[in-house]
């Protein structure tokens, strides 16, 4: 799953936020060097990654694609779910979107000691919009080509919008069955986490 995602799954506490963002840009053990809570957002985030990896549903959209471009499609595809879950923002959240992206672009904004790389981009997140423009399916070709700038192999990418036309709507029926799944999954590994802050260290 995508930025969006990752946020909506990880809780409304404003360290949950940051780290379900974390969870894209922070590697390795978690050792302390963030707040009990962001790492618990961080592993929560990695939990739904493996989960989402692992998903029969997941590779039925994956085997959706080419097998030319089977390399970049899991890229392509968690895009493509965060446009589906900004477009059909209201079945699966309260509130609408715009008020979700503003209050979490605010938070954002205030951070002073970022994750190296999110530190560069946070402030263009925040001044474009990213989380709710991918509402519009158009926005994703500009998605694309930023992710292909950062690929060893960016002609692969090329043909992601092509692909994605073709397959609007079995992808999307895809993502209408996972994702009330991967929100009732990310619920109960919520739930374990946050029990595992309150037990003692020596139990």
């Amino acid at each position: 799953m995508n930025y969006l995602a990752h946020l909506h799954l990880g809780g409304q506490r404003p360290e949950e936020l940051l780290g379900s963002l974390y969870g894209d840009f922070v590697k390795g053990r978690l050792q302390g060097q963030y707040s009990p809570t962001i790492e618990s957002a961080i592993q929560l985030h990695r939990s739904i990654d493996v989960f989402t990896d692992s998903h029969p549903l997941v590779d039925q959209s994956l085997s959706r694609f080419t097998r030319t471009r089977r390399r970049y499609a899991g890229i392509v595809l968690d895009v493509f779910f965060d446009h589906c879950l900004a477009r059909d923002w209201s079945q699966y959240a309260d509130g609408p979107l715009e008020r979700f992206t503003s209050t979490f672009y605010a938070l954002l904004v205030t951070q002073r000691h970022l994750p190296k790389r999110l530190a560069s981009i946070a402030p263009h997140m925040a001044a474009h919009d990213w989380l709710g423009s991918y509402q519009d399916f158009g926005v994703l070709e500009q998605v694309f080509q930023g992710i292909a700038r950062r690929l060893s192999q960016p002609e692969e990418l090329a043909g992601a919008m092509h692909d994605l036309r073709a397959l609007y709507g079995p992808l999307s029926e895809d993502f209408s069955a996972f994702y009330p799944q991967l929100q009732a999954f990310a619920a109960r590994e919520k739930l374990s986490l946050a029990a595992a802050l309150q037990t003692p260290p020596n139990l």
